[in-house]
């Protein structure tokens, strides 16, 4: 089973992407969110990858830029009704952050704003994903008691936006540059060379 995909971006559709890995092309579904935030076309891409498989179509790749996104794919997809269409539609709208908290406030409407997710999905796909586990967080009941968090430590991604700030850049372009060199050199890289990375695709 592929978990994850490294390659030239070949192609990008509406609905897919097809990554170039070793001289084999991989077609990958990926939501909207996902696809507009790839690379530009002929640089390298990252993507974590869930393989489903149906008898229908047989075994189907969809795509990733966080893990956090694909253990949320997979959560939803868990759920009795959603299928990966509608569980990546869902990811559209909410991403794991956004979907963790509508799911902690019962917030069903802000669900059902997904395409293809009615109210009784969306009230489903709530009550389902309370209290399990998506990377690090979890979605908590609504009215559960949570510990006071430690202190956040600083992102790798979040210090090098708040550099490229220091150094007078948009926040918007900052975000895009830094998400840009992070898909190029991996979540593993140290803040001075994703900065480094960011100012080249600012430079582009």
């Amino acid at each position: 089973m592929i978990g994850r995909l490294r390659g030239v971006l070949a192609e990008v559709g509406e609905a897919e992407c097809l990554i170039d890995a070793g001289g084999v092309g991989y077609v990958v579904a990926c939501g909207a969110r996902t696809l507009s935030r790839l690379p530009a076309l002929g640089d390298e891409a990252l993507l974590h990858v869930e393989t489903q498989w149906s008898q229908e179509q047989g075994p189907r790749l969809y795509g990733f830029l966080t893990k956090d996104e694909r253990k949320a794919f997979t959560a939803l997809l868990a759920i009795q009704g959603v299928g990966p269409k509608a569980a990546l539609s869902v990811l559209d709208v909410l991403p794991p952050g956004e979907l963790t908290a509508a799911v902690a406030r019962e917030d069903k409407a802000a669900v059902a704003r997904a395409n293809g997710v009615g109210p009784k999905l969306a009230q489903r796909i709530v009550v389902e994903l309370k209290g399990k586990a998506l990377g690090d967080a979890s979605f908590a009941p609504a009215g559960a008691v949570a510990a006071a968090p430690a202190a956040p430590q600083p992102s790798t991604a979040g210090e090098a936006v708040s550099a490229l700030l220091g150094l007078g850049v948009a926040e918007p372009n900052a975000r895009r540059a830094v998400d840009q060199a992070l898909i190029r050199l991996g979540e593993e890289a140290d803040v001075s060379a994703v900065i480094r990375a960011a100012l080249q695709e600012l430079g582009r």
